[in-house]
């Protein structure tokens, strides 16, 4: 039997943004992205990186007038890749969670390929920016994942003091657990939900 790809592609073009994404579930972690904003484009290739996800992306935002477009868009373009790379879910493991240390900070990851989107976000980055990124939007691009994932994710930050740790670990943990949840498990028959469908 043919191991099908598991490989999405969304083109997302608004009067903000124009985006142009793939993402293959089966990577090898390789990254080009091209945001605009350039402490995003650094998350992002470790989000892929970590992820072991082949992602590819190209944002052209209205960053004069600032960057919350392009980063939730993007969060919405992401999240509908991941919903369509995984398919009908069938032989999925479902869940995945991830701790990710750097440094004195630690960050826990959660998720559950629900079909139901839900996504708590208990983390506080003390510094306002992070390079041209506004680290509100941090919550805000996890939030358009999940919900175009949709998926249960929870990110909590356990401890931790340095902004770009706190920030950088959030994308790696929810990486690691994308990962772990998007793993296909020969055991796993049909679609992993006493549901019959997810």
């Amino acid at each position: 039997m043919r191991k099908r790809q598991r490989i999405a592609i969304v083109n997302r073009k608004t009067k903000e943004t124009d985006i142009h994404l793939r993402l293959n579930l089966d990577g090898a972690g390789k990254g080009q992205i091209k945001t605009g904003i350039n402490f995003l484009d650094h998350m992002l290739s470790g989000f892929a990186r970590h992820g072991l996800f082949d992602l590819h992306l190209q944002c052209k935002g209205d960053l004069h007038i600032d960057a919350h477009h392009s980063v939730e868009d993007i969060g919405i373009a992401l999240g509908q890749a991941f919903a369509l790379a995984a398919g009908d879910k069938a032989g999925l493991v479902r869940y995945g969670h991830a701790y990710v240390p750097m440094d004195e900070t630690l960050v826990r990851g959660c998720v559950d390929f629900s079909g139901r989107s839900y996504t708590l976000f208990k983390v506080k980055i003390p510094r306002k920016n992070l390079g041209d990124l506004d680290t509100e939007l941090v919550e805000h691009f996890f939030e358009s994942l999940g919900t175009h994932a949709r998926i249960n994710l929870h990110l909590e930050l356990l401890y931790g003091r340095n902004s770009h740790h706190i920030c950088e670990a959030c994308f790696k943990a929810c990486a690691r657990a994308l990962c772990a949840a998007t793993r296909l498990d020969p055991r796993v028959v049909g679609v992993p939900s006493t549901k019959g469908k997810l």
